[in-house]
C-alpha cells in the first residue's frame, strides 16, 4: 500500500466525502499492519539479545561458544532482515493535519477556481487527538521502572535531582554544551542541527531560532520553522560561558584536522566540523542515558524538562510559550498543567511555614542539632511523629531513620495534621532561641498508606546557620555595571573549558 494514491485518479467534480473516508481507512489499516511489524520486530530483537547472552556467558568454552556465535550471527541477520520496510504508525495527530491540509487546498480550490461543491475534508470524522501529558520521574515510578523496565508514559521528564546527574555524567562528552542547551532553553532537535554562528551573540547573551533542519529518508533539508517558532533566546551567563566554550574546543579541532575539517557554519558540529543529523542527534543522547544508568527520557522530553525547570523557577506561562515557540498559551497550559502540581507539591505543603498554627506541646528532649546535620551552613532533619495511647503523641527528631534523636516533644493532638503543626512551632521556636533561619518545611504525610495515616506523621525541615544578605546600609551603585570584568570572566572561562 506504500505509495499508492488514494485521491489523484478522481476527478475534482466527482470528489465527495466517502472517497476522503476511504483514504482514512486505508491508512488505519496499514497502520495496523506496521503495528504488527513493530511486533515482530521486537521478538526478533529480543531474540538477537538472548542469542548475545548466551554467547557471553559461552566464553572459555570452545565449542559451545562456537555454536553460540553462529547462532547470533544468524539471529542478528534475522532481524536486520526482518527491520526492512519498517515504517511509523501514522498517528491521529498526523491525520488531523493531514485532514488539515486537505482542506485548506480545497478552500483555495473553492474560493480561486470554484473547481468543489464544498469542503469535504470539514466533514470528515477522524479519532480524537490526546495529547500526552509529560510525567515526573518521581522515586516510585523510578522503582516500578526498575523492578519491570516499563515506562509508566511516553513523555517523561526528570526531577532536577536526576537532570543534574545527567549534566555530570556528560561533562567530558564532546557534545556536552549543546545537551546543556537542550536542558534550559528547550529547542527542537531540529533547531539546534541548523543553528548557525551567525545567529549566535555570546556578548548580548542570545540566540536566534530562524532555521530548522528536517530528514525525509535520513536526508536533510533545511527550511524555515513555523512563524511561531521564529524567536530570539535569552541565555545565562553558563550557557553563553558554554557556547564560548564549545567555539574553542571547535578551533582547536580545526587546527588539529586542517584541510580535512569541514566548514559548515554551524554551532554545533562533529569534531570533524561536519554538520549533526537530527537522527543521530536523538540516538546519541539515548546512548548516554543508557550509560548513565537513569531512568530513561527521549530527547524530545528534554524540551518538557526545559518548560518545567522555568516554571518551578516562577516564569510566566506565556514566557513559557514564547520560549518554547509554541502557537498558543493554551498549548503550553495544557501540557504542563498537570505537571506543576506534582513537582510543586513540596512547595505547595511550605506553606504549613508561613501560616503557623499553636499546637501545645511539652518538650521531653530539648533540641540538639550535631554537626553532622550540617552541610556547610545548611541543616538538613526530619520529625517522625507518632500516636501513643489515645490522643497522645511523641514527636522525634533525626537526621536518619535509624540515628539517634536530638530531641523530642508530646502533644495532644488529633491526627498527623496536629503532630506536624506542632513540630513546625517547636523547630520554628529553636531557630528563633539561637539565631537559625527556617528555610524550608516538607510535609510528607501523604507518603503513608491510607490506613497509617492516623498513627504517624513525617515533616522535613531546611534550616540555615546565616541569614542571606540585605541591601539594608548598603551604598546604592550608580551608573551602568562594568561589562568589561564579566566579559573577560568569560572568555577566561572558555579557554580554560578548552584547555
Amino acid at each position: 500500500m506504500r505509495g499508492l494514491p488514494h485521491l489523484g485518479h478522481i476527478k475534482r467534480r466527482d470528489l465527495k466525502v466517502r472517497h476522503l473516508d476511504l483514504m482514512y481507512d486505508a491508512i488505519e489499516k496499514e497502520n495496523a499492519e506496521r503495528v504488527l511489524h513493530r511486533l515482530r520486530v521486537d521478538q526478533l530483537q529480543e531474540d538477537r539479545d538472548a542469542a548475545h547472552r548466551t554467547w557471553v556467558r559461552a566464553a572459555g568454552k570452545k565449542e559451545e561458544r562456537r555454536a553460540a556465535r553462529r547462532a547470533f550471527l544468524e539471529a542478528n541477520a534475522a532481524l536486520r532482515e526482518g527491520k526492512k520496510g519498517l515504517r511509523k504508525v501514522t498517528s491521529a495527530a498526523t491525520m488531523h493535519r493531514i485532514n488539515d491540509t486537505l482542506s485548506s487546498a480545497l478552500t483555495w480550490g473553492i474560493k480561486r477556481e470554484q473547481a468543489f461543491a464544498k469542503n469535504w475534508a470539514q466533514l470528515v470524522e477522524l479519532p480524537p487527538v490526546t495529547r500526552p501529558k509529560p510525567l515526573v520521574r518521581t522515586p516510585e515510578r523510578i522503582e516500578h521502572w526498575k523492578r519491570t523496565g516499563e515506562k509508566p508514559g511516553p513523555v517523561m521528564v526528570w526531577t532536577p535531582e536526576l537532570t543534574g546527574q545527567f549534566l555530570d555524567f556528560v561533562k567530558d562528552d564532546w557534545l556536552y554544551e549543546l545537551w546543556h542547551s537542550f536542558i534550559f532553553l528547550g529547542p527542537r532537535r531540529g533547531e539546534m542541527a541548523a543553528l548557525p554562528w551567525t545567529e549566535v551573540n555570546t556578548d548580548a547573551l542570545w540566540l536566534r531560532i530562524s532555521q530548522q533542519i528536517v530528514d525525509v529518508a535520513y536526508k536533510l533539508y533545511g527550511e524555515a520553522p513555523k512563524s511561531d517558532s521564529v524567536r530570539t533566546l535569552s541565555l545565562s551567563l553558563e550557557s553563553g560561558d558554554n557556547l564560548v566554550s564549545f567555539r574553542a574546543k571547535q578551533e582547536q579541532k580545526r587546527q588539529e584536522w586542517a584541510d580535512a575539517y569541514v566548514e559548515t557554519g554551524r554551532v554545533w558540529t562533529h569534531e570533524s566540523g561536519e554538520e549533526l543529523h537530527p537522527d543521530w542527534i536523538s540516538r546519541r543522547f539515548t546512548r548516554l542515558v543508557e550509560l548513565s544508568g537513569l531512568p530513561p527520557v527521549r530527547l524530545h522530553d528534554l524540551r518538557h524538562l526545559a518548560a518545567t525547570l522555568s516554571l518551578l523557577a516562577g516564569t510566566d506561562i506565556k514566557v513559557v510559550q514564547e520560549k518554547l515557540g509554541h502557537s498558543s498559551r493554551q498549548i503550553t497550559s495544557d501540557t504542563y498543567t498537570s505537571l506543576l502540581p506534582e513537582m510543586t507539591r513540596a512547595e505547595a505543603e511550605s506553606v504549613m511555614a508561613v501560616v503557623p498554627r499553636d499546637v501545645p506541646f511539652e518538650v521531653r528532649t530539648a533540641l540538639e542539632i550535631p554537626e553532622t546535620a550540617w552541610q556547610g551552613d545548611i541543616g538538613i532533619f526530619f520529625t517522625h511523629g507518632a500516636r501513643q495511647l489515645g490522643d497522645t503523641w511523641a514527636v522525634g527528631a533525626q537526621t536518619q531513620p535509624d540515628s539517634d534523636l536530638l530531641g523530642m516533644i508530646e502533644l495532644a493532638g488529633r491526627g498527623q495534621e496536629d503532630a506536624a503543626n506542632a513540630s513546625v512551632k517547636w523547630i520554628r521556636d529553636h531557630c528563633t532561641a539561637n539565631g537559625l533561619e527556617l528555610v524550608r518545611v516538607e510535609n510528607f504525610n501523604d507518603r503513608y498508606p491510607e490506613e497509617q495515616r492516623t498513627d504517624f506523621s513525617l515533616t522535613h525541615f531546611t534550616i540555615a546557620r546565616s541569614k542571606a544578605p540585605r541591601v539594608d546600609g548598603w551604598a546604592l551603585p550608580q551608573g551602568l555595571p562594568p561589562t568589561a570584568g564579566r566579559s573577560a570572566r568569560r572568555a577566561s572561562s572558555g579557554r580554560r573549558k578548552a584547555a
